[in-house]
Order: C-alpha cells, then sequence, then structure tokens
C-alpha cells in the first residue's frame, strides 16, 4: 500500500485524482437536491444531512475503490476538508467520520482521525470567515496571488480569507505526509512523496482536488443567481406595467361610473363588475404565463370599460381569434399596454373616433397576435423613439427579450392619419411547456 511508486506512476495517479474530483463535482451539480442544500442561504438540519450523505458517500466509495487497486479515488483528506468548507463544523466531522469508515473497517487505525481533524478544520475555517461568500473565491490558481493578497492584508488591513483554505491544504497534506512516514505501515493511506518535486506533486493535487469542485459549484451558483436576478426584473416590469394602469385608469373609471350612475344605473353595475374582475387581476400573485384565453378575457373587460368611457359611437372592438390559440401561453400583461397605446395616442386624437381589430391565429409552432387600429398613425420621425419611449411598449419589449430571447419579433407599421399595426410572432407555448420554459 506504501511502496515507492515511481514518478510517472505517482503523476498518474495525482492527475487522475484532480479528475476525479472534478467529474464527481459535476456529476452532484446536476442533482437538484444537492444544489438547494449547497446554496441554501440558512440551510435546514435536513439540508445538512442531505448535503452530508450526498458529498461523504461517494468518497466512502473512492477508499473502498481503493482496495481493488485504484489509488486515485481514494481522497478522504480532500474530501473531508471539502465537506467542512461547504458544510460546517459538525457536517464537515460527521461526514469525514463516514467517509473514513470503511479504511476504519480495513484496520487503518488513524484514517478515521485524521479525516475527522480535516472536516473540522475545513468547518471551524468556514465559521471564521466573515462572509461565506470567500469561500466560493477559493480556485486552483489562488496559490499565484499569494504574495499580492498577503501585502494587502498586512498594509492595507484588507484580509484575503481565500488564504486559509489553501494554507490548510497545504499543512494538511504535508503533515499527512510527515504522520504517514512516522507511523507503521498499514495504519493510514497516504501518497509516499519523496523528494520536494513529487512532495510538491502531492500538494498541489490535494490544492486542486478541493478548489476544483469549488470553483465548478461557484459558476452554477452565479449561474443560478443570474436567473434569479432576471426572474426578479420581469416581476419588476410587471409590477411597472400593473403601477401604470392603476392609477390614471382607476381616476377615469371612476368619473366613468359616477357619470352614469345618474343616466345608466344597469351600465355603471357592469363597470363596476368589469373594474372589479380587472383590480382582482392585477392584485393577485402575478404569473409569468398565463392561456391567452384569460388575456384576452382581461382585454375584453378594460375595453368595455374603454367603450363606455368614449362612447360606442367612438370606440368599437372587433376581435377574430382563431380557437386553436386560446390555449397557447402567453407572457402576462402582454396586450394590455399595446391596447392602451392604440386607444391614447391612436383613437383619441381623432374627433370621429375610431377602431381597433385584435387578430390571433398560428403559424407553424409559432403564435401571431396583431393589434391594428385606424388612428392617428405615428409620424415617421417619431418611430425610432417608440422602442425606447412609453413605459408600457419598451416593458413589453424588454420582457419578451427577457423571456425569448431573440425567438420572438415585435413589429409596428404605421401610416400617419391612417393607423397603426403592431404585430407580435412568438413561440406557441403549452401548458406543460409553460413550466419549464424561464427567463433566459
Amino acid at each position: 500500500m506504501n511502496l515507492q511508486a515511481s514518478t510517472q506512476d505517482l503523476l498518474f495517479t495525482q492527475m487522475m485524482r484532480v479528475a476525479a474530483a472534478a467529474s464527481l463535482a459535476a456529476l452532484l451539480a446536476r442533482l437538484a437536491v444537492f444544489r438547494r442544500a449547497l446554496f441554501a442561504a440558512r440551510r435546514t438540519p435536513r439540508q445538512n444531512a442531505q448535503l452530508m450523505l450526498m458529498l461523504a458517500l461517494p468518497f466512502a466509495l473512492g477508499v473502498v475503490l481503493r482496495f481493488f487497486g485504484y489509488r486515485f479515488a481514494d481522497m478522504s483528506l480532500e474530501g473531508s476538508l471539502l465537506i467542512g468548507l461547504v458544510g460546517g463544523r459538525l457536517t464537515g466531522l460527521l461526514g469525514a467520520a463516514l467517509l473514513s469508515l470503511p479504511a476504519y473497517a480495513h484496520h487503518e487505525w488513524l484514517a478515521m482521525p485524521v479525516a475527522t481533524t480535516c472536516g473540522l478544520i475545513g468547518g471551524l475555517i468556514r465559521d471564521f470567515i466573515p462572509s461565506n461568500e470567500a469561500i466560493w473565491d477559493f480556485g486552483p490558481f489562488t496559490f499565484l496571488s499569494v504574495p499580492r493578497r498577503i501585502w494587502r492584508w498586512v498594509l492595507d488591513r484588507v484580509p484575503s480569507w481565500q488564504l486559509l483554505p489553501l494554507a490548510a491544504c497545504v499543512l494538511l497534506e504535508l503533515g499527512r505526509l510527515a504522520l504517514g512516514h512516522a507511523v507503521p505501515a498499514g495504519w493510514m493511506f497516504y501518497f509516499p512523496a519523496k523528494g520536494p518535486w513529487l512532495m510538491a506533486l502531492d500538494v498541489f493535487a490535494a490544492i486542486f482536488a478541493v478548489s476544483l469542485p469549488i470553483k465548478i459549484w461557484n459558476s452554477i451558483r452565479l449561474e443560478l443567481n443570474l436567473e434569479e436576478s432576471q426572474r426578479i426584473l420581469l416581476k419588476a416590469r410587471m409590477d411597472a406595467l400593473a403601477s401604470q394602469i392603476n392609477p390614471h385608469f382607476l381616476f377615469n373609471t371612476l368619473n366613468t361610473v359616477s357619470s352614469l350612475i345618474r343616466l345608466d344605473p344597469e351600465r355603471a353595475r357592469e363597470v363596476v363588475r368589469k373594474l372589479s374582475s380587472i383590480l382582482r387581476r392585477l392584485l393577485r400573485q402575478h404569473e409569468t404565463f398565463v392561456p391567452l384565453r384569460e388575456e384576452l378575457e382581461f382585454i375584453d373587460d378594460y375595453l368595455d370599460i374603454e367603450v363606455a368611457r368614449f362612447g360606442p359611437d367612438q370606440l368599437q372592438f372587433f376581435s377574430e381569434v382563431d380557437p386553436e390559440t386560446l390555449e397557447a401561453f402567453v407572457p402576462s400583461m402582454l396586450l394590455q399596454p399595446i391596447v392602451e397605446n392604440a386607444i391614447k395616442h391612436g383613437i383619441a386624437p381623432k374627433l370621429e373616433g375610431g377602431t381597433i381589430h385584435l387578430r390571433t391565429r398560428r403559424s407553424d409552432d409559432r403564435l401571431v397576435i396583431e393589434v391594428e387600429d385606424n388612428g392617428a398613425g405615428i409620424p415617421e420621425n417619431r418611430l425610432p423613439d417608440i422602442y425606447g419611449g412609453g413605459i408600457g411598449f419598451r416593458n413589453v419589449r424588454e420582457r419578451l427579450q427577457l423571456i425569448y430571447a431573440n425567438d420572438f419579433h415585435l413589429d409596428i407599421a404605421t401610416r400617419p392619419g391612417e393607423g397603426t399595426r403592431i404585430r407580435i410572432d412568438i413561440p406557441q407555448l403549452t401548458p406543460s411547456l409553460s413550466r419549464t420554459v424561464r427567463p433566459v
């Protein structure tokens, strides 16, 4: 077990040791339960237990594989330190004890004390560092910036906490080498490197075997944080649309209800019912996707109120909806800003009023929605400013960009004095697909 290995064999073993650590980290990162436990801001006892088991068991399997000749698979020191660094003192201590059980059962009497010491030291480092972010900054090449980090720590009083796990890797591996040479053969497993170069190779392998999994998991953590930021941004866009519709629309609607109460009480009651339906939709928890049928019901209520405001002679609404598109899922609050702009900037400026046509159809596996009015149109000199102008249209475009990336079209066709047509072309999502699509 502890016979002197040739330089080539030791080099190959250490390379395989690092590759095995990186592969194990990548495989674990594919498990959703592992990611939830690893990246939780405050772990529950159950998540701590899940994290300990999902890390300790593969490393314990590596110890078993060593008994069959795969020496590179034994990463008990690196695994123990890693569990402590990402899990804390108790998780590191218990995980290290668990992964060293096969070696202890194989009569390697120092296997468990050494492993639990490494796990405890990793946990103490994690608890000592003020922010856990420093753990994620520990990378394979942190050692290259050691002089600069120490200089900043001494002169500028800027602690470089990444040096602590680096120092732990170096000191623990050197300590294992020294202990392995001092105790009787068979009491513990180690790589019997002799000479400064082979010892340096052994130490660097230990650093890489600990830091590479952390770097892999940190990349996934940053990606998940980015997705969460995009989700929050998307919700903020939706909140902006909701807050846009509330004040002026509510004020105008209440004025309409006030004028209708005496002249047409039944009509006033109907407007109030439509308004309550709209407010109920705005106040409930926002959803990323809704069926087109539900979005059209919202637009119907909205337009019924606008017709009551302007009068049936001033505003007319026609819809040509393909029944096959009703269950397609679209981003929530997609059409209201477009219809509002058609009324406010297209129909309202014309004394004789106008009409709005809404059409939906399928084109292969895509959904096409058109909103067309015969209002005042958009002057050509203002057309380039439309995309960055009003909050409603800009939010619609930015939300489509967040959700579909470049897989959408939002086109404006207009003629001054004749009207404007807005055309939206997006992938047609089924109910099952809408649950799996995330903002990109």
